[in-house]
């Protein structure tokens, strides 16, 4: 359910007795099925005023059932519509006032995109978006996306377009711009990964470019698996080399 906007979940002060978690608790909440939010999103959406935690008297944030009820769609119209804030802001009301919304369609599941194909033909197209989606997803600016594509972490396509990929590289630089990492910073991130790429590639081009259907269609769930595999390593790698350095 909803809060209306002239309910008791708006800006206000905090009572005792009512059940209400600080952002650190929203956080664990909303991390099950959005592990990429971050505190920094929580605080953007707030400043944006599409959530209004109430305050204690001493000005920490208070967030009710549906304040967090309220994020977790929103982040979903995010993830799965890829909808600017204005649009979300205005479907959220229309809930709120009864009215049905219709969404646009949803991008494809990870389940589709990890399934093997009879032929290449019948791989379905992920979901694409222009360039005025990709900003809104990510929350950046004309210049920040320039500078991400001038360092090579995003490319758009003949068209102009980004797929759904391109979208949660933007995501995740925007998060990481947060913390002061730069582009210029990144560019090693993205070198890795072309490096691990081309090792998948060596392994699968073969299957790929055999006559039998079938064989092709087995290259593309190696290629997943192998995919999957290597981002396992380098995440265990980086905290492996994180706790060396930290202890």
């Amino acid at each position: 359910m909803l809060r209306t906007p002239t309910g008791g979940a708006g800006h206000g002060t905090a009572t005792s007795g009512e059940r209400l978690m600080s952002i650190g608790s929203v956080l664990g909440q909303l991390r099950d099925e959005f592990p990429e939010v971050t505190i920094s999103k929580i605080r953007f959406l707030e400043a944006e005023g599409l959530v209004e935690p109430r305050r204690t008297p001493s000005g920490y944030r208070k967030f009710s059932p549906e304040d967090v009820e309220r994020l977790a769609q929103i982040l979903r119209m995010q993830r799965d519509h890829y909808l600017p804030l204005k649009v979300i802001r205005e479907h959220l009301d229309a809930l709120v006032r009864g009215d049905q919304v219709q969404l646009p369609a949803q991008a494809p599941q990870r389940e589709l995109l990890d399934a093997s194909w009879e032929s290449e033909s019948e791989r379905p197209t992920a979901a694409r978006v222009g360039r005025a989606e990709l900003l809104a997803a990510a929350e950046a600016s004309e210049e920040e996306l320039a500078e991400w594509e001038a360092y090579g972490l995003l490319a758009s396509d003949q068209d102009g377009g980004y797929d759904s990929e391109s979208v949660t590289v933007a995501r995740l630089v925007a998060d990481l711009g947060r913390f002061g990492l730069e582009p210029r910073h990144l560019r090693v991130m993205k070198a890795a990964a072309e490096r691990e790429a081309g090792l998948v590639e060596q392994v699968v081009a073969p299957l790929r470019r055999h006559r039998n259907p079938q064989t092709r269609a087995h290259a593309e769930a190696t290629t997943k698996e192998l995919a999957a595999l290597a981002v396992r390593l380098h995440a265990a790698l980086v905290q492996t080399a994180l706790g060396v350095r930290l202890h």
